[in-house]
C-alpha cells in the first residue's frame, strides 16, 4: 500500500497586461515561442489567428483619434485578443498535463509564466495521543468518496486484535486503553470493491 505519493502539477498563470500596447507586446512574444516549438505542433487556437487579432487590434488602436466609436472598436478587439490568448494558455495547460513529468519545462518553453500548483501529501497512516487519558486518535488514508473503516488493536505485540468501532470516515478515537502501555493499531477500509487487506500496524505509546 502506497501512502506517500505527491501530485505535482505545473499551472500555467496567463497574467495577461491590462494597457493595449503591453498587451500587443506580449501576444506578439508568445506567437514567437510558439513557432516552430516542438512540444506544441498544432496550437490551438492557430498562431495565425491570434496574430490576425494582433494586428486588427494595432489597427484599432491605431485610429482611436480618428473615427467615432474608435473606443468601442479598440475595446471589442482588445477582448477579441485576450479570448484568444486565454483559449492558447487552456491549450498550453493541457499540453502540460499530458506531460507531468516534464509540465514545467513544457509551460516555461511557451513564453507563459508558470507556476507550481500546490503539493498534496497524501495523508500517512498515522496515531497520536488523543484528548483524554487513555486515548489514541488514529488517522488513516481516504480510501475512496465512499468507504467505510475498520480498526483494530492489540496491547500484546499483535499476537491478538481487538476490535474498535468501525467508521464512515478515515479516523477514529479509540479509547479505554491502559496508560503507559504500549499498543499496536491497525485498519482496513471497506469500499464497493470489497475490504482492503490489514494495513502495517503503527506503536504508540498510550498516555
Amino acid at each position: 500500500m502506497n501512502q506517500n505519493k505527491s501530485v505535482h502539477r505545473t499551472l500555467v498563470a496567463l497574467k495577461l497586461p491590462r494597457g493595449v500596447s503591453a498587451l500587443i507586446t506580449y501576444a506578439l512574444g508568445l506567437v514567437t515561442t510558439l513557432t516552430g516549438n516542438a512540444h506544441f505542433a498544432t496550437p490551438s487556437p492557430a498562431l495565425a489567428d491570434i496574430t490576425t487579432a494582433i494586428g486588427e487590434l494595432q489597427t484599432a488602436q491605431a485610429n482611436l483619434s480618428r473615427t467615432k466609436g474608435a473606443v468601442a472598436a479598440r475595446n471589442d478587439k482588445k477582448e477579441a485578443l485576450i479570448k484568444l490568448l486565454q483559449e492558447l494558455g487552456g491549450y498550453v495547460q493541457k499540453t502540460a498535463d499530458a506531460d507531468p513529468e516534464n509540465g514545467a519545462a513544457i509551460v516555461q518553453s511557451s513564453g507563459l509564466p508558470a507556476r507550481k500548483a500546490a503539493v498534496h501529501k497524501a495523508r500517512v497512516f498515522t496515531a497520536r495521543p488523543g484528548a483524554i487519558s487513555g486515548s489514541v486518535e488514529v488517522l488513516a488514508p481516504v480510501a475512496a468518496r465512499r468507504a467505510s473503516y475498520e480498526w483494530q488493536f492489540s496491547t500484546d505485540g499483535g499476537k491478538t486484535w481487538i476490535e474498535s468501532a468501525p467508521s464512515m470516515r478515515a479516523r477514529t478515537t479509540i479509547s479505554g486503553l491502559p496508560v503507559a502501555s504500549m499498543v499496536q493499531i491497525r485498519y482496513r477500509s471497506v469500499t464497493k470493491a470489497g475490504p482492503s487487506d490489514w494495513s502495517q500496524p503503527v506503536t504508540i505509546v498510550v498516555k
